[in-house]
């Protein structure tokens, strides 16, 4: 019995010395070095090469290494009717809303001007703002949308979102579908993504999602780089002047292409804030923990946590 471990970016060592902490007899390969394909039952991965999962004839199950899955769903030969599992934990979680909540801080608080201020030594005090006063908007209110969300609330900001179907959530109004979107954007001063990325949310962020926010509104990516259009973001965004541009500032985090090329022009634009995909990362402990539990469960035969839907993309 094995599980198949593949990624680029996270510690195969790390990993391994966590899952058999939780489970001593589960064997971790660390691909390409897979050995004897048939033993794979299990794949931990990120970003798997396409075709490669279909090698694996006794695969029970996939497990994302993070919550989004579009690295799976996009195989084209993934095999069929294998259970696909994110990873929702509860340090992923808290990563993302610690997130969130220091780039509304930063925008709310005009911490990005100060910034700006200090390089130009220039000494200005700029009006604050209640947080009551500042509507953020949560584009995806699922399990992070919704943990963020309430975080911010507590902070005193007022919170809405917006889903694709119609499902109330208590305290927070939420709009949904086609159309609800603009009436949740034009009432959004600071913008979240936190969509999963499917062919539906795929470049969501463009050019009419940016006219439909108020003017002088902030976007925040923490999502997939495909939600982006990015060449829409630098013309909302304006040449970068104060006073210039639809959209005050952005922040991302994920990007088309990672990592970002050096002379990409999100680098040097003053608007833009440019993180490298940290966002959240994964804890191998709680995650082992999560993906450990859920093979119990598929070997008991009991219903698996955080099943993903391939018909809608999470």
């Amino acid at each position: 019995m094995a599980i198949l471990f593949k990624s680029a970016w996270d510690d195969a060592g790390e990993w391994t010395r966590c899952i058999q902490a939780e489970e001593p007899e589960l064997e971790v390969r660390v691909w390409p070095e897979v050995g004897e394909a048939a033993d794979i039952e299990f794949a931990l991965v990120w970003e798997p090469p396409p075709g490669d999962l279909k090698r694996y004839p006794n695969l029970k199950a996939i497990f994302s290494l993070a919550a989004g899955v579009d690295h799976i769903l996009g195989d084209p030969e993934l095999p069929e009717g294998v259970p696909i599992v994110r990873m929702v934990d509860q340090s992923l979680t808290a990563q993302m809303s610690e997130y969130a909540i220091y780039h509304v801080l930063r925008y709310h608080r005009n911490m990005h001007l100060y910034e700006s201020f200090q390089r130009e030594r220039r000494w200005e005090q700029l009006p604050l703002h209640r947080a009551q006063d500042r509507r953020v908007g949560m584009l995806g209110i699922g399990v992070l949308g919704q943990d963020a969300g309430r975080k911010l609330q507590a902070l005193g900001f007022d919170v809405l979102g917006w889903r694709r179907a119609a499902r109330p959530i208590d305290g927070i109004e939420t709009f949904h579908g086609p159309d609800g979107l603009t009436p949740f954007l034009n009432r959004t001063d600071i913008l979240i993504c936190l969509l999963p990325l499917t062919p539906a949310t795929r470049g969501i962020l463009n050019a009419g999602t940016f006219a439909a926010l108020p003017e002088g509104a902030f976007v925040i990516n923490m999502a997939r780089g495909g939600h982006l259009v990015e060449e829409d973001l630098i013309g909302a965004l304006g040449s970068g002047q104060p006073g210039s541009g639809h959209l005050a500032g952005a922040t991302l985090d994920v990007f088309r292409e990672e990592p970002l090329p050096p002379d990409h022009p999100f680098w040097r634009h003053p608007k833009i804030t440019v993180t490298p995909h940290i966002a959240s990362l994964t804890d191998a402990r709680s995650g082992a923990q999560d993906i450990i539990d859920n093979i119990r469960r598929l070997r008991a035969g009991t219903p698996v946590r955080n099943l993903v839907d391939p018909e809608i993309g999470y």
